[in-house]
């Protein structure tokens, strides 16, 4: 007998859905978009770098206010309007100095919408009994779709249009983020301050540490890949297809999410992953035939798909529900904050100077961190 999803779920699979359709047109797209906005290769990189940097400010902020209410979905319904409301200046903003102003405005608004979206999913998970990596998929499997049509698009029309398809993403997912279910966790009236509490677990430090170095070593993926790739004569379609594709492998890694748990446990997910990164990064830099990237770009599912699941499962099972939306803070913005954004700042000097050979020093980041989430794998 076939089970049906629950309602709650579906709800959810369509936030995810509609907001990495931002992503899988913003991530491999927005570097041209800045490109066709006269940015050099170092400007792009200090403002990928902002627009991650600021989640150290902002996703601490959203969290703490969450976690001592217990409120998740109201929080998001405001951030996502607001976020719609400044993106729209982005349209206005056509030089250095007011595109990192812009960004530095979005970029403290939009990311903690997703933060609050993961502790609200893990929660209905943990209560409805649904597997968190099956609703996490449709995320990847919208990145896909939109990094396929994007890039499509953009081989027919200028840059311009990144910013139009980006806008209605972030648009549809306000709206999504109505429907969502009111979930609430038990305030945390324990901890005046519940990051400092988060903290002072140190098995959770070493995640983020960890965790930080495997996903900081993508920078220069995020960064300049699409860039590197046109750089080889390859076209915006077939650019858009090989980022599809490491989503796709991402998406087959959340799909038997259960058994890769069971089978490697949430730590050997992260170390895996780093090791991997390693082996990605290196082939990268040094490999330019299609053939080879096709077979590198799977390796995405374990690079990035493997520590972001091993993550979100050992948070799930070692975090008090009361600290959950700080740890998913605290993950979103040392992870995807402070390391990846030190790590485009460094990928915008190094492509500079080097171009593909910026990827080289990623695999030494990446084994780095793999190194570091060792002592995560002890009991399993």
């Amino acid at each position: 007998m076939i089970r049906r999803p629950s309602p709650t779920a579906l709800r959810l699979a369509a936030f995810y859905a509609a907001f990495f359709v931002v992503i899988g047109v913003i991530q491999p797209f927005w570097p041209l978009w800045l490109a066709a906005q006269r940015l050099d290769p170092t400007e792009i990189g200090v403002v990928l770098a902002i627009g991650v940097g600021t989640k150290v400010i902002g996703l601490p902020i959203a969290a703490h206010l969450a976690d001592r209410s217990g409120e998740r979905r109201r929080p998001m319904l405001r951030l996502a309007g607001i976020s719609v409301l400044s993106f729209a200046l982005f349209a206005f903003a056509h030089d250095f100095w007011p595109i990192v102003l812009v960004s530095l405005l979005f970029f403290s608004l939009w990311p903690p919408v997703m933060s609050l979206g993961e502790s609200l999913t893990v929660m209905a998970a943990q209560r409805d009994g649904f597997e968190y990596g099956r609703v996490r998929l449709w995320g990847s499997l919208a990145y896909i779709a939109a990094a396929l049509a994007a890039g499509a698009v953009l081989a027919r029309v200028p840059a311009d249009a990144v910013y139009w398809m980006t806008f209605g993403g972030v648009a549809l997912t306000a709206l999504i983020c109505t429907a969502l279910p009111d979930l609430k966790a038990r305030p945390s009236r324990l901890h005046r301050l519940p990051i400092l509490a988060a903290l002072r677990q140190r098995p959770l430090v070493l995640l983020l540490i960890a965790c930080g170095l495997i996903q900081g070593s993508h920078a220069v993926y995020y960064a300049f890949a699409t860039l590197h790739w046109r750089a080889l004569g390859y076209s915006e379609a077939l650019i858009g297809a090989l980022w599809a594709e490491g989503v796709l492998c991402e998406v087959a890694l959340f799909a038997a999410g259960a058994w890769a748990v069971r089978r490697c446990g949430a730590g050997g997910l992260i170390v895996l992953a780093g090791i991997a990164g390693a082996v990605r990064w290196l082939g990268t830099g040094l490999i330019e035939s299609l053939p080879a990237l096709v077979v590198l770009q799977a390796l995405h599912g374990l690079s990035f798909g493997a520590a972001h699941l091993g993550a979100m499962h050992w948070m799930g099972r070692n975090v008090d529900p009361a600290l959950s939306a700080t740890a998913q803070s605290l993950y979103g913005a040392i992870v995807f904050g402070l390391f990846l954004g030190a790590l485009l700042y460094a990928a915008g000097v190094l492509y500079a100077r080097f171009a593909g050979g910026a990827f080289l020093p990623m695999a030494a980041v990446g084994l780095t961190g793999a190194l570091i989430g060792l002592p995560l794998m002890r009991g399993r």
